[in-house]
């Protein structure tokens, strides 16, 4: 069921919820490494030229700074490529969850400038992208288990971190939209 045309957009989720997968054909593969790849670049394009006080403004009511969720993806991105690693080199490993909310009100996360967090995404996923691209086909079927979402595939980690990273970059160009920051 669609929402009414003046309902007010949900900024949570600014290119819809994540839709879960456990298996993704060889072009939906592909189509999420490629996510991936662009991350970064995509992340960085959303927060040129903003102003630190742009940059500590939240991207919605009781939301994280811009700052915040750079940073977050950052920290996010350094969990999944250990996750994938994980899973790609032991049988069904229990890969650790981690307070990211926590991890948002530390130090790092509400002061350091993003270009430390942009650099380390470009250099991370640089590595992630090739280590997926080389990862042949059925081992993306192989399993891990996350203590909080359950059995899931390598195929399904993919489908989570190709849409994170879209997400978050949609809450910066949409407070950017609403704001009217250039």
């Amino acid at each position: 069921m669609s929402s009414p045309a003046n309902a007010a957009p949900d900024l949570r989720f600014p290119i819809g919820r994540l839709e879960r997968t456990t298996s993704l054909t060889a072009d939906e593969r592909r189509a999420a490494i490629d996510a991936i790849a662009a991350a970064p670049r995509q992340l960085r394009a959303a927060v040129h030229g903003l102003t630190d006080s742009q940059l500590d403004t939240p991207y919605r009511p009781d939301g994280w700074t811009v700052r915040q969720l750079v940073h977050h993806v950052a920290d996010s991105h350094m969990n999944a490529y250990a996750r994938f690693r994980l899973a790609l080199t032991e049988d069904n490993p229990t890969i650790k969850p981690y307070e990211e909310a926590k991890w948002a009100e530390l130090e790092d996360a509400r002061f350091l400038p993003v270009l430390v967090s942009l650099d380390l995404l470009d250099n991370m996923h640089e590595r992630l992208v090739v280590l997926l691209k080389a990862t042949p086909d059925d081992a993306f079927a192989r399993t891990l288990s996350h203590p909080e979402n359950g059995p899931m595939t390598v195929d399904a980690l993919l489908n989570v971190y190709s849409w994170h990273g879209r997400h978050h970059t949609a809450h910066v160009t949409a407070l950017r939209s609403r704001m009217q920051w250039s």
